[in-house]
């Protein structure tokens, strides 16, 4: 566990080398813990792949030690309940290719596979919550097969359509909203990844694991 200060009003709790499971379960420990009980003066947490940087009113806080030194204390205060603590397992379907995956045979093509071999590839993968942001409840997940790990787009599109599954690099997503976008499009998904309305609108959150199944174009139609 390491504190580096971001600024003038913000630190970042390092909680891990890597987002791997057991440091993603301590960064959403701790997030939820600050946002539960927030210390004084601390307005914001941003959890995200192995960190979580907390902002803070550097004028309510008392000082930039203590709020550390209250920090390191939740961390050990959470240690206990990790132990048998693990993400939610979450199974998004998804309708490959075609008109709702505009890039898969360039996908194909620069892996040097079919585009059956891409999907089974990507719906077979298991994949881990990394951080939740860009846009709200756009999770990006990692535990991409190498094999197609693919470049954003050089020119972004101005619209890429809600529940939208993309590749960008070494990760893939899923687009919660309509906005722009430069990741590679592969598929859809019938469901709402993020919906003010519900009790917790983003239906990801770090720290989840996430499997993708693959549906036809019309499974997908019957859900809407």
């Amino acid at each position: 566990m390491t504190f580096t200060p971001l600024g003038d009003s913000a630190v970042v709790v390092a909680l891990g080398a890597e987002p791997d499971e057991a440091a993603l379960r301590r960064v959403r420990a701790l997030a939820e813990d600050v946002q539960r009980d927030c210390p004084a003066g601390v307005r914001d947490v941003v959890p995200a792949f192995a960190q979580v940087t907390v902002f803070y009113d550097a004028t309510q806080i008392g000082s930039y030690a203590r709020l550390c030194a209250e920090l390191a204390a939740r961390v050990e205060r959470t240690e206990v309940r990790l132990i048998s603590r693990k993400g939610r397992l979450v199974e998004i379907p998804v309708c490959y290719g075609g008109e709702y995956g505009a890039d898969l045979a360039e996908v194909a093509a620069r892996a040097r596979l079919s585009e059956a071999a891409v999907i089974a590839l990507h719906s077979g993968a298991d994949y881990l919550v990394e951080a939740v942001g860009f846009a709200p409840g756009f999770a990006y997940l990692g535990g991409l097969p190498e094999k197609i790990h693919t470049p954003r787009r050089v020119t972004p599109r101005t619209g890429v359509p809600a529940g939208t599954v993309g590749i960008g690099g070494a990760q893939t997503g899923v687009y919660p909203l309509a906005t722009p976008g430069g990741w590679n499009l592969i598929g859809r998904t019938p469901l709402r990844l993020f919906d003010a309305g519900r009790e917790e609108a983003s239906l990801l959150r770090t720290g989840d694991r996430v499997k993708f199944r693959s549906i036809s174009a019309g499974e997908l139609a019957t859900w809407r």
